[in-house]
C-alpha cells in the first residue's frame, strides 16, 4: 500500500514538473514571438518628450492620441508652468498648450502646435490578462527609444499593475500589447497600495519622473486606456475632469481606522455637520479600510452627488448624508504641493526690477563657466528690420562670429538675422541668452535665420567657456551706489525666496510624515 502511494506521489510530482516546464516554455515562446523591434519602431513615432519650465525644467513623456495634436502625459506637468514644449521623435520642437488635468489618475492633456503628428493605435484592456506580455516605450536621455518589457501582474477597473521596470522620465509612456497598441499609460513605480515617484535633478538637465528604489520598484502602475479616453474626452469638453469633494483631511489613527483630522470651512462636510475626530466606517455601504480607499470612493463620484456616510463619534455610530462638492484646481495644486513640494513650490517671489540706467553700456559682468555659441548680436531697429526683410519686425543681427566657435562651425555668418531659437521668436538678446543658458553642454539649439531675405535653419551645438568676472569702467563712479543697492535687493530676494521655499517644503513634508493625511 505504501509503495502504491509512493508511486502515485512520484507520478503527481512528475506531472507538476512537466506542467511547470511546459508553462515556462510557453511563456518563453510568447516573449520570443513578440517582434519588439518592429513594435518599438511603430510606437516610437507617437511618443514625445514634454518639457515644462517654471523657474526650473521638468521633463516627462507623452503620447500622441489623435491627429489634432492632442497629447496625454502626467499631471505633474501643470497649468502653472510658464512655458510648455513638445519634442517629437524626429527632434522637432513644438509649442504646446496645457488643457487640463485629473487629480485621480494624475493625467494631463496638452495640445501641440502641429497637425501632422502620428497618433498611437489603441487596444482594449479586455483583451489582456494577468501574465500577458506588455512593453513600455519611452525616450532615452540620448533622444533614442528606451524600451522595457514585462507582464501584466493584475488588473482593476481603474489601474494596471505591471511587472516591468520604470526608467527615468518614463512617467507618461505608453504601455503596449504584443501588437503595438496602447493599453495603458505609465504613472510611476508601484509600491504597496500606492504609486511612488521620485524626482532627481542631474545638473541642469531637468527634473525627471524617476523610479522608486524600494524593493518593489520592479513593478509599475499604469492607467488603463479606457480610463485615459474617458478623462481626455472630459477635459476636451470642459477643460477639467470633475471629481467629488468632501472637504476634510483624513488619516489613519492608532487603531488603523480612517479618522477626520480637519474639516474645511463652508465645505460639504461642515454643512453635513461632520466633525474633527469622527471615524469613517462606511461610504455608500462599503466598509472603509484605508484613507486611499475613501479618497478614491469620493473622487469617483461627481459633484452634486448625494452620498451616505456611516461614522463613529464618541463610541456611537451615526448615518450622515452629504451632497458632494467639486474638487477644484486649487485643491489639486494644494495636494501636489503637499506631495511634491520641490516641484510645486507656491507663491514664487516676484523678481526685482532692473534699475533704469541712462547709459545702457554702463557696465557688463560675466563670470564662471558660461554656455555660448560664439556670436555678437545687435537688436534690429524698425529700419534694419525693413532692410533685412524681417516681416515680423523683430530679430537679432549677427555682427560678429568668433573664429572656430560653434556658430562658425555650423555655418552662421556676419549679416545673418536670427529670428527664432528652438521655435521661440527672439527679438532681444536676453531671450536667446536664456535659451542657450538652459541647455547642457553638447545639446543643440535650433536657429532659424534669414540670409539674403531667405529663411534657413541650422542646429548649433552648445559649448562652454570660462570667463573672468569683470566690470566696464564707464561711468562706474556715477552709478556705483545704484548698482550696490540693486545687488543688495537681489541678495535679499534670494534669501527670502530660499527661506520661504524651505519653510513651505518643511511644512508640507512634516505634515505628511506626521499624519499621512489626505485631503478629500
Amino acid at each position: 500500500m505504501t509503495k502504491k502511494i509512493h508511486t502515485i506521489l512520484s507520478l503527481l510530482i512528475f506531472l507538476m514538473a512537466l506542467g511547470l516546464s511546459l508553462g515556462a516554455a510557453s511563456s518563453r515562446a510568447l516573449a520570443e514571438d513578440v517582434e519588439i523591434d518592429k513594435i518599438t519602431k511603430k510606437v516610437f513615432l507617437s511618443v514625445v518628450r514634454v518639457e515644462a519650465r517654471n523657474g526650473r525644467r521638468k521633463v516627462a513623456t507623452g503620447v500622441v492620441i489623435d491627429k489634432e495634436g492632442y497629447i496625454v502625459t502626467t499631471a505633474l506637468i501643470s497649468p502653472h508652468d510658464e512655458k510648455l514644449y513638445v519634442i517629437t521623435s524626429d527632434g522637432d520642437r513644438l509649442d504646446a498648450e496645457f488643457l487640463g488635468m485629473d487629480s485621480v489618475t494624475h493625467l494631463a492633456l496638452i495640445q501641440a502646435d502641429a497637425k501632422k503628428l502620428t497618433p498611437i493605435a489603441k487596444g482594449e484592456v479586455e483583451n489582456i490578462s494577468p501574465g500577458a506580455w506588455i512593453g513600455v516605450v519611452s525616450i532615452s536621455p540620448d533622444d533614442t527609444p528606451a524600451v522595457t518589457q514585462g507582464i501584466v501582474s493584475s488588473l482593476a477597473k481603474d489601474k494596471l499593475r505591471l511587472n516591468v521596470w520604470v526608467v527615468r522620465g518614463a512617467s507618461g509612456s505608453p504601455v503596449v500589447d504584443s501588437r503595438g497598441r496602447m493599453v495603458g499609460l505609465i504613472r510611476g513605480a508601484y509600491i504597496n497600495s500606492g504609486m511612488t515617484v521620485r524626482f532627481i535633478q542631474r545638473g541642469e538637465e531637468g527634473l525627471f519622473v524617476d523610479r522608486s528604489e524600494a524593493p518593489s520598484s520592479g513593478m509599475a502602475m499604469a492607467v488603463p486606456v479606457d480610463v485615459i479616453d474617458r478623462v481626455c474626452t472630459e477635459i476636451r469638453k470642459t477643460g477639467k475632469m470633475k471629481r467629488g469633494w468632501l472637504g476634510v483631511s483624513i488619516a489613519e489613527n492608532e487603531a488603523g481606522q480612517v479618522e477626520i483630522v480637519d474639516v474645511e470651512h463652508e465645505s460639504p462636510a461642515e454643512l453635513a455637520k461632520l466633525e474633527e475626530g469622527d471615524v469613517v466606517l462606511e461610504f455608500e455601504g462599503k466598509k472603509i479600510t484605508s484613507t486611499e480607499m475613501l479618497a478614491e470612493e469620493i473622487r469617483m463620484h461627481e459633484p452634486g452627488d448625494d452620498v451616505d456616510i456611516k461614522i463613529e463619534r464618541d463610541g456611537k455610530t451615526m448615518d450622515v448624508k452629504v451632497k458632494l462638492g467639486e474638487f477644484s484646481e486649487k485643491d489639486i495644486m494644494r495636494e501636489f504641493q503637499f506631495k511634491f513640494p520641490r516641484l510645486f513650490a507656491p507663491d514664487r517671489v516676484k523678481p526685482v526690477p532692473m534699475p533704469d540706467f541712462e547709459d545702457s553700456k554702463l557696465f557688463r559682468w560675466v563670470g564662471g563657466v558660461q554656455n555660448y555659441i560664439g556670436v555678437s548680436l545687435q537688436e534690429l531697429t524698425p529700419e534694419l528690420s525693413e532692410h533685412f526683410g524681417v516681416k515680423e519686425g523683430k530679430g537679432l543681427l549677427v555682427a560678429k562670429v568668433l573664429e572656430d566657435s560653434p556658430a562658425e562651425k555650423a555655418g552662421l555668418r556676419v549679416g545673418d538675422v536670427i529670428v527664432k531659437a528652438d521655435g521661440e521668436r527672439v527679438g532681444r538678446v536676453n531671450v536667446l541668452q536664456r535659451l542657450i543658458r538652459d541647455k547642457d553642454k553638447g545639446e543643440k539649439i535650433t536657429i532659424e535665420y534669414l540670409r539674403d531675405k531667405k529663411k534657413k535653419t541650422v542646429e548649433i551645438e552648445i559649448e562652454t567657456e570660462e570667463r573672468e568676472f569683470e566690470f566696464s569702467s564707464m561711468n562706474w563712479d556715477k552709478y556705483a551706489d545704484v548698482f550696490r543697492k540693486y545687488s543688495d535687493k537681489l541678495q535679499n530676494q534670494y534669501k527670502e525666496s530660499q527661506k520661504k521655499y524651505k519653510k513651505t517644503a518643511e511644512k508640507y513634508r512634516s505634515a505628511y510624515e506626521r499624519y499621512r493625511c489626505i485631503r478629500v
